[in-house]
């Protein structure tokens, strides 16, 4: 049997198994909210670990690993400020989160968090905040797609489009069945898969290429600034140099308002497993981008001692070392990792776009619907925002990096500060909010296309300050007191408190 033809079997047993936990999910979803947040009930490793993996994406094994492969640890900045930005969001919105979406009339979305918490009735802020997700998402699942069709090209030589949309159409029948629940168990299998193999190639290539010090000592003769987390100050202005590491470290500050992530907050048993939670998916995070920043690193070594293997494409390193270093069956499970990253996120994203279309646009317009109803309307939305990304893939030459940075400033900038002020400044309005939210994605859009300022700092920075600035400049003036809000951050703050006592004091 060929190379091919096992690691081919290898990565239909991890689909086949991805559609069994699709239909285990569809057996146990009866109503909207199940098909949105699972009934609230999810365990704190289930949530850690598919909060990480809808968040890596295939951005953790092709997007970091090519980034560094260029340009060195220089990039891990963005790793760094990614781990960083993650456990501050564990700590200090999980809990908050996940005990006022309950507490303000039980809001099973962002948006319509964000209407039910500032008791907003004109419905402004739920459809500006629904638009927004449906723009910057359509960006960040054609990320998704742009991966899965490079993947299968560089791998078994595949057309592009032929790749694409194999795994378009298994994520879309999982995701369409299964709802939160299927995403959210295929992402905990798929988060182990990814864990596993971003430790397995790493190691085994060090091995197979000599002891550490061989190694790094060939890393440094070929590139003296491989392992310098510094280098953009070796001859540089150093403000210019600390404000490039800033806006590369800046991507944390994104955790914030990312609705694919912090859904699984509000998908918790209790506002106080947040803390296991978080000890478990900071942990899975950390020791992941360690992977994958060493197989970028293994491979500066591997392919410059060996010119005759050819590198066409910087973000398939890590797909070529596991092809190189791994039995065929093996490689197989190692590939399927990859597109376990693309799967998961592409399906949370699906998810929470559906929820967009269904319970913030449709749902406000005053529709009654039955259960059974509602829930094919949300496969209808999942469907329609997979063909709308599906058009925007059919550039195979977008840079998966470039895609998903710009959708996660979008939400960043939108969401992030949104977010923070909701749960911890009981004087946010919903004329704020609605001006901050608006700033923000619209800095993000203007920014982020104009090269100069998008090559000076990432857009997400601007976006955010001017958000926070905006909202809080403009709850101040239209501030009016409101005993029902008054009483729902109260009884927030008391279950959080009582619960969880390691929260921070509101601010």
């Amino acid at each position: 049997m060929s190379e091919q033809a096992f690691q081919l079997i290898a990565i239909a047993v991890y689909l086949a198994a991805m559609l069994a936990i699709g239909y285990f999910a569809y057996k146990r979803t009866n109503n909207i909210d199940d098909y949105m947040l699972a009934g609230r009930g999810l365990k704190p490793g289930v949530a850690a670990l598919s909060a990480g993996a809808s968040d890596m994406s295939g951005w953790l094994l092709m997007g970091l690993p090519g980034a560094i492969y260029l340009n060195g640890l220089i990039e891990a900045w963005i790793a760094i400020g990614l781990t960083v930005g993650a456990w501050l969001n564990w700590k200090f919105v999980a809990p908050r989160l996940r005990s006022y979406t309950e507490v303000a009339q039980n809001a099973i979305t962002i948006p319509s968090f964000f209407e039910k918490r500032l008791k907003d009735n004109s419905h402004f802020l739920r459809i500006a905040a629904s638009l927004i997700i449906l723009a910057f998402f359509t960006f960040y699942v054609s990320s998704g797609m742009v991966a899965a069709g490079k993947f299968f090209e560089s791998s078994f030589g595949w057309n592009y489009f032929t790749g694409m949309f194999i795994v378009v159409g298994i994520t879309l029948l999982y995701t369409l069945f299964g709802g939160f629940l299927g995403a959210t168990l295929t992402d905990v299998a798929q988060g182990l898969l990814m864990f596993a193999a971003l430790i397995a190639v790493p190691i085994v290539a060090v091995i197979q290429m000599g002891n550490m010090g061989d190694f790094t000592t060939k890393l440094t003769e070929i590139n003296p600034d491989a392992l310098n987390l510094f280098s953009s100050f070796n001859g540089t202005n150093g403000l210019l140099a600390a404000v490039a590491i800033f806006s590369t470290a800046a991507w944390g500050l994104g955790y914030f308002g990312q609705p694919h992530i912090i859904v699984r907050f509000m998908a918790l048993r209790t506002p106080s497993e947040a803390k296991t939670a978080r000890r478990i998916g900071i942990g899975w995070m950390a020791l992941t981008a360690i992977g994958a920043i060493t197989t970028a690193l293994v491979g500066i070594v591997y392919f410059a001692g060996n010119p005759a293997k050819e590198i066409k494409d910087e973000e398939t390193v890590f797909l070529l070392l596991s092809q190189i270093f791994f039995h065929p069956f093996v490689a197989g499970l190692v590939l399927a990792a990859v597109l376990a990253a693309i799967m998961s996120t592409m399906s949370s994203q699906l998810i929470v776009c559906s929820s967009a279309l269904v319970e913030d646009l449709y749902n406000i317009a005053g529709k009654k619907l039955t259960p059974k109803r509602e829930v094919a309307l949300g496969r209808s939305g999942v469907l329609v925002v997979a063909v709308v990304a599906s058009l925007l893939a059919l550039n195979r030459d977008s840079s998966i990096l470039d895609l998903v940075g710009f959708a996660w400033a979008g939400f960043g900038a939108a969401f992030g500060p949104i977010v923070l002020l909701s749960l911890y400044w009981r004087k946010l309005t919903s004329t704020g909010a609605l001006a901050g939210m608006i700033t923000g994605a619209v800095v993000v859009f203007v920014w982020g296309n104009i090269t100069p300022l998008h090559d000076a700092m990432y857009e997400i920075v601007p976006g955010f300050l001017l958000n926070l600035l905006v909202a809080v400049v403009v709850s101040r003036m239209t501030y009016k007191h409101n005993e029902t809000i008054e009483a729902e951050f109260s009884a927030m703050e008391k279950e959080v408190s009582e619960n969880a006592p390691y929260v921070a004091e509101t601010v």
